[in-house]
C-alpha cells in the first residue's frame, strides 16, 4: 500500500511538472522573450530556457513512465478484472505516448528554432517578416505545439485522477461485480 501511495505521488508530481512547465513556457518564458529588445535575442532567449527545462522535462517522464509501471503491476490483477480500468489504462497510455511524442517534436523545432536564432523574430513562435521558410515553418508549428502539450499533460492528469477515483473500495466492488 505504502508503495502504491508513493507511486502514485510521483506518477501525479511529474504528470504535474510536464503542464506546468509546458504551460509556463508558453506563457511566461515565450511572452518574456517577445520583448528583447533585440529581434535576435527573441529566439535566443526562448531557446535558452526551453533547454533549461529539457532535462527536466526528461526526467520528469522517465520518472512518471517507471511510476505508470509500478502502479500498473501492482494493479495488474484489478486492470483485468475491474470494469472500465483496461479501457481507461489504455486511453491514458495512448494520451502519455502521443504527448510525450509531440513535446519530443517540440523540442527538435525548438532546436531548429535555436540554429535559426541570427535571422531574429517577432516572438519565440511568430516569425519576422523575410525570415527563412525552415525557421517561418518551425516557429509556425511550436505556436500551436505550445498549446498541444499542456493540453496532453492536463488530460494524463485528468485521466490519472480519475485512475484515482476508481481505486476507492466502493468503485472496485462495483467495477468488479459487472
Amino acid at each position: 500500500m505504502a508503495g502504491n501511495l508513493i507511486a502514485r505521488s510521483v506518477h501525479d508530481l511529474t504528470a504535474a511538472a510536464w503542464f506546468g512547465g509546458s504551460l509556463m513556457g508558453a506563457i511566461g518564458l515565450n511572452g518574456a522573450a517577445a520583448e528583447a529588445k533585440d529581434p535576435s535575442e527573441r529566439t535566443r532567449l526562448s531557446s535558452a530556457g526551453w533547454m533549461r527545462w529539457a532535462p527536466v522535462q526528461t526526467a520528469a517522464f522517465a520518472t512518471h513512465l517507471a511510476a505508470d509501471l509500478a502502479i500498473a503491476f501492482e494493479n495488474k490483477g484489478r486492470i483485468a478484472k475491474q470494469d472500465g480500468v483496461a479501457r481507461d489504462t489504455v486511453i491514458k497510455t495512448a494520451v502519455t505516448v502521443a504527448g510525450a511524442a509531440v513535446t519530443l517534436y517540440s523540442g527538435i523545432l525548438g532546436k531548429k528554432v535555436e540554429k535559426l536564432a541570427g535571422e531574429g523574430s517577432e516572438g519565440a513562435t511568430e516569425p519576422r517578416p523575410g525570415a527563412s521558410d525552415e525557421l517561418k515553418a518551425a516557429q509556425q508549428q511550436l505556436k500551436a505545439l505550445q498549446w498541444v502539450i499542456p493540453a496532453f499533460a492536463g488530460a494524463v492528469v485528468v485521466l490519472g485522477a480519475k485512475h484515482g477515483e476508481m481505486q476507492r473500495p466502493k468503485n472496485v466492488f462495483a467495477g468488479l461485480q459487472r
